[in-house]
């Protein structure tokens, strides 16, 4: 009997002993939260998608607290809930400003040429391993739909060969357009621009022999634009939208139809 209780006495007295330790330590090496994170975390979606640039609604909720962090940064929000921040931080709510991603590329499977038959993993990364990917043209969309499977509201899906993005869900969280080893994603304010659906930077003769929708940087836009807002630059249309009204000038006047008005 003692050879069984002595073990078992000893085994208790020492886990007494760790658990006063650890309480202790728990007490001596507390961190104080402001109350205020708390109550902002509780409001915030927690899809911890972020979209706010921040790792998750936890740090952006610090952030707001401790850093003074803009609580318009979260597209996920509605108006009540940003205003519940506001009163809690003591500010003014602000404006929510709404941002989608963009995917730079009309590249369709019905105009774009291909270098050869890809047969892989369904991953964009894996495929641009390859040559820059089965795509003749080095900066076209692969349409694997990396960026698909990578949305975690399903924003994105492929059409005809290239990610298509459905603004209706799109919160510009920026997850699709990490992910893109081609870098034709961005994330934007949604305002009256013009966007250019291409991101060569080849000269117009390659453009023509890989792609009928792509950029030849004829500079026909350029000079058709009335506030200075679009220009070639490396042989691709570039849209300045803080100049840019979105009148559609240079729409109508691209030979390739490749800009669209937002």
């Amino acid at each position: 009997m003692i050879e069984i209780l002595v073990p078992a006495l000893s085994v208790g007295g020492i886990a007494l002993v760790l658990g006063a330790l650890l309480a202790f330590a728990s007490v001596v090496f507390k961190v104080d939260v402001d109350e205020r994170e708390e109550k902002i975390a509780e409001i915030l979606p927690g899809a911890n998608c972020g979209g706010c640039g921040y790792a998750g609604c936890s740090a952006f909720a610090s952030a707001i607290v401790n850093e003074g962090a803009e609580i318009t940064k979260c597209n996920l929000m509605t108006d009540e809930k940003l205003s519940a921040i506001a009163s809690i931080m003591g500010v003014e709510a602000g404006k929510k400003i709404k941002k989608v991603a963009r995917v730079a590329c009309n590249g369709t499977c019905s105009v774009a040429k291909e270098k050869y038959e890809y047969y892989g993993l369904d991953d964009c990364a894996t495929a641009a391993q390859l040559g820059g990917g089965a795509k003749a043209c080095a900066y076209g969309c692969l349409g694997l739909g990396s960026c698909a499977v990578k949305c975690p509201f399903g924003a994105i899906s492929i059409v005809d060969g290239i990610a298509t993005v459905d603004e209706n869900k799109c919160v510009g969280c920026s997850a699709c357009a990490n992910i893109c080893p081609k870098g034709l994603i961005t994330v934007a304010e949604v305002k009256p621009t013009a966007f250019v659906n291409c991101a060569s930077k080849d000269k117009g003769a390659v453009v023509n022999n890989v792609c009928e929708a792509g950029c030849i940087g004829c500079k026909i836009c350029e000079k058709k634009c009335e506030f200075d807002a679009i220009h070639v630059t490396d042989n691709l249309a570039k849209v300045d939208s803080d100049k840019c009204t979105g009148c559609g000038l240079c729409a109508e006047a691209c030979p390739k139809k490749i800009i669209e008005i937002l």
